[in-house]
């Protein structure tokens, strides 16, 4: 390890960039792949329930209640989630 202050702050730089990666059990997120005319069904929080997928952008998914048919737009918070054994913390 190398350390350099900095102002205020130190700040810590690794002398080899394996040093500091260990095996570990990670949980990795992706962004879910929904699509428009998707049926899904959201259990628990403030979403929960069934839902029609009618618009996504990079960024948002519209969703449309099939019961009121009430429509929202939201930021995506869908994510495909796993464990997996891998280098911890990773570069890039």
């Amino acid at each position: 390890m190398v350390w350099a202050e900095g102002g205020a702050a130190m700040v810590k730089f690794q002398d080899d960039p394996e040093e500091a990666m260990t095996e570990e059990k990670v949980t990795v997120f992706r962004p879910y792949p929904l699509t428009v005319g998707q049926k899904i069904r959201i259990e628990g929080g403030k979403r929960g329930g069934d839902w029609l997928v009618i618009g996504v952008t990079d960024r948002t998914v519209t969703l449309r209640c099939p019961v009121s048919l009430r429509e929202f737009e939201w930021s995506r918070f869908c994510y495909f989630v796993e464990e997996q054994q891998g280098a911890w913390p990773r570069n890039g």
